[in-house]
């Protein structure tokens, strides 16, 4: 056990968990946030859409500059962007209530807009455009992973970020049951985000090889910070190295395989905006469901992710491979979308452990592909494109689910079911294609 909080991979695990858990412990509360100050189920999918849209904009610049002055540096700034925008978030609660206008539409429904819902809006703008630590984190895995171990590692990657889940959510719940009520989730959030800054600074060690560390986390210089200094670590390609850096989407799309791979992670990521939509307002407004009800259940399903991605994951690979690993996680997907169209408190539960089975094996493979796809120089492009991938599927879900949901209710989640068919359709279909695969050998 010593030696894993010693390990090369425990920092960045750490980070990816302090910054889930920041990010989780809102989850929660978020929809009674919304409508406390004016808003509905409509503005509540605008608002989830705010935070993907920007980082679709975000992600491929700090994925691309990851590459030219190296990982660490760029996850503090982001970190730095996500604590900004929660002391945003907080403003919002100290200014008066003031209406700037109000609907009331077949569309949209009735809402009124409030100063503090505007700043609340601003804030998962700053966030989302700084919010590029997910790729960043994924490239930074991927440059200290091998063949051999790059599956156990996603998986810890995957674990780390359910762990967060798990306990994010129910203490959200509890502390939102508290005389200073929401306020005190997010002042939670906010110190995690400042937490989680000094952890990349003095914990966390640079992973591109050809760059030399000259800033640090007091950011005292910030021309010395952007600085870029290379190590003489290469003579013969350097030219080539070089043209990767500046590889755009469509160099990127030319990488073999990445086409098939970033159209699963758009798929994936619309398919669960779906459910990310629908979920909070058939909580609050079908099944009366409290902070601390939607807490414990969404609880309940980070609880068994970490289970899968740890040490279920770990065996598994050894003995399927990732290909295999996301078509099967992906039918479990289709099952639990198709369960929880159901309306049945006992069925959703059933299809949460599904959903999150399914969530814990196909997700850490698909990352794991993804991670073997081109060079260690263009990884943080790779990822961060990826990342917009997901960031634009999610904005249109988020929007496009919300004002299904209000129309016809759990039946928004039978389309869910046939995204995730349609991606294991699309995964079966190439591995047909593609003789040298060896299903159910380990990668």
């Amino acid at each position: 056990m010593l030696t894993f909080f010693k390990s090369k991979i425990f920092p960045i695990l750490l980070v990816n968990f302090i910054g889930i858990l920041g990010y989780s412990v809102v989850m929660p509360i978020l929809i009674f946030i919304v409508t406390d100050f004016g808003g509905n189920g409509f503005i509540y999918g605008i608002l989830g859409a705010t935070y993907p849209f920007f980082q679709f904009i975000g992600a491929p610049i700090l994925g691309r500059l990851s590459d030219k002055i190296g990982r660490k540096k760029v996850l503090i700034l982001s970190q730095s962007g996500t604590f900004l925008a929660w002391v945003l978030f907080l403003l919002a609660f100290v200014l008066p209530e003031t209406e700037l206008w109000r609907q009331h539409t077949e569309l949209a429904g009735s809402y009124i807009m409030t100063l503090p819902l505007i700043v609340i809006f601003l804030a998962r703008i700053f966030d989302g455009f700084t919010g590029g630590n997910i790729s960043v984190a994924n490239a930074y895995m991927s440059d200290i992973s091998t063949d051999k171990d790059r599956n156990q590692n996603f998986g810890k990657m995957g674990a780390s970020t359910s762990l967060g889940f798990v306990i994010g959510p129910a203490f959200a719940g509890l502390l939102a049951s508290t005389m200073l009520g929401e306020v005190l989730p997010l002042l939670i959030a906010t110190v995690i985000s400042l937490i989680a800054i000094f952890v990349i600074g003095f914990r966390l060690e640079e992973s591109v090889p050809c760059i030399v560390d000259t800033g640090n986390v007091s950011l005292k210089n910030v021309r010395r910070f952007f600085q870029v200094e290379h190590k003489d670590c290469f003579t013969e390609g350097s030219e080539t190295l070089k043209s990767e850096n500046k590889k755009g989407l469509k160099q990127v799309l030319k990488i073999e395989g990445v086409p098939i791979l970033y159209g699963i992670y758009f798929l994936t990521f619309f398919g669960f905006s779906l459910f990310y939509a629908g979920l909070p307002i058939y909580a609050s407004s079908a099944l009366n469901w409290s902070a601390i009800d939607l807490g414990i259940f969404l609880a309940y399903s980070s609880l068994i992710m970490f289970l899968v991605q740890g040490p279920l994951l770990n065996r598994l690979s050894k003995i399927f491979s990732s290909q295999s690993l996301v078509l099967i996680g992906s039918l479990l997907l289709m099952l639990s979308f198709f369960l929880m169209s159901k309306q049945q408190v006992a069925l959703l539960y059933v299809a949460i452990t599904f959903m999150s089975l399914g969530n814990g094996l196909m997700w850490p493979s698909f990352l794991a592909l993804l991670s073997r796809t081109g060079t260690s120089s263009t990884q943080g492009a790779i990822q961060g494109y990826g990342t917009s991938m997901g960031s634009i599927a999610s904005m249109f879900g988020l929007v496009i689910g919300g004002l299904l949901f209000e129309k016809i209710a759990t039946s928004v989640f039978i389309i869910g079911s046939f995204i995730f068919l349609l991606i294991a359709l699309l995964l079966a279909l190439k591995l047909l294609r593609n003789k040298k695969v060896e299903v159910l050998q380990p990668t």
